[in-house]
């Protein structure tokens, strides 16, 4: 696919969205930018909310490919009165109207931004996920990546369109939101954090690292029909991340060796399990299927990526 075919980025309002549309067009693709409302004077296209039965049809006239990055992201104490036929909608049936709608415009590809959340939880017993792991979603936004891949998948099969899946663990970089903002917070006011005890191994992706990847998976012949993990390539203990986020603040970390048990036991106290299953679990992925099929590797590492991280923290 030729640099001059136009690559359509739904929700490319958000942090990755927003970002690959700017890398996409400094590398010379004609991008067109989706977004659910636009702001006055903007170029985005405003196509309002997606839903199984939102009408893309205008927004996809001409376009080559489309990078699915829209969606209903977790959400922190969610109040819907059922969390999972809500995440549904937009992340299943939503997707599944796009790429429909893909099809009828004449798209040759449809990279869809999904989630290592689909393999499952956190693993406690050193378990590597790769592009044989059977997926077993626990939790409701997983879920619907999941059965979104699978409906994609049979969509291709169906119709010819090149599908690809795109499986990041968490994504960190200028801009980024939730937790690992939080902790650049937390490090720079020089909390003391009970993280010294905890013994884990975690794969994260720059955001960098990711549109690097992204860029492959639209240009590449071999990124057709295939599913993908994406990582730096270089996996962190929460200790460790701690001690770069510091080193890079010109701080000292606060680590206090706090037994794991401990804090389980006031994650089920407060409700924050989840939290703590994020802070004290392995979650691993092994992307070398990705990298030798598309003969990639991470252009940024880890320390760079915290550093720019924090470069750009350090302007709020």
């Amino acid at each position: 696919m030729s640099k001059t075919g136009v690559v359509a980025v739904t929700g490319a309002s958000g942090f990755i969205g927003s970002a690959l549309c700017q890398y996409l067009s400094e590398r010379g693709f004609d991008v067109r930018a989706i977004v659910r409302h636009a702001d006055p004077g903007s170029h985005a296209i405003a196509n309002g909310d997606i839903g199984p039965d939102t009408d893309w049809s205008s927004a996809l006239d001409g376009v080559d490919c489309v990078v699915h990055c829209a969606g209903r992201a977790h959400i922190l104490n969610d109040t819907t009165e059922n969390p999972l036929q809500e995440f549904r909608r937009v992340n299943r049936d939503g997707t599944i109207q796009l790429a429909r709608h893909a099809v009828s415009a004449g798209v040759r590809r449809f990279v869809f931004l999904s989630s290592v959340g689909v393999v499952g939880a956190p693993s406690r017993n050193g378990e590597i996920y790769d592009i044989e792991t059977i997926p077993q979603p626990d939790w409701d936004y997983a879920v619907s990546k999941w059965e979104a891949e699978q409906a994609l998948n049979g969509l291709a099969d169906e119709t010819g369109l090149q599908v690809t899946n795109v499986r990041p663990p968490m994504v960190y970089g200028p801009g980024v939101p939730a937790n690992f903002r939080r902790l650049l917070k937390l490090v720079d006011l020089g909390v003391p954090l009970p993280f010294g005890a905890i013994d884990n191994r975690r794969s994260m992706v720059a955001l960098a690292n990711l549109l690097s990847f992204l860029e492959e998976c639209i240009v590449n012949p071999e990124a057709a029909g295939k599913t993908f993990f994406v990582s730096d390539n270089h996996d962190l203990s929460t200790p460790e991340l701690t001690r770069l986020i510091a080193t890079a603040l010109g701080r000292r970390p606060l680590l206090v060796p706090v037994p794991t048990f401990v804090l389980w036991f006031l994650g089920k106290l407060i409700g924050r399990t989840q939290d703590i299953e994020r802070l004290t679990g392995n979650l691993q992925i092994d992307t070398t299927y990705s990298c030798s099929t598309l003969g990639w590797k991470p252009p940024l590492s880890v320390e760079n990526a915290i550093f720019q991280t924090v470069k750009w923290y350090k302007t709020l």
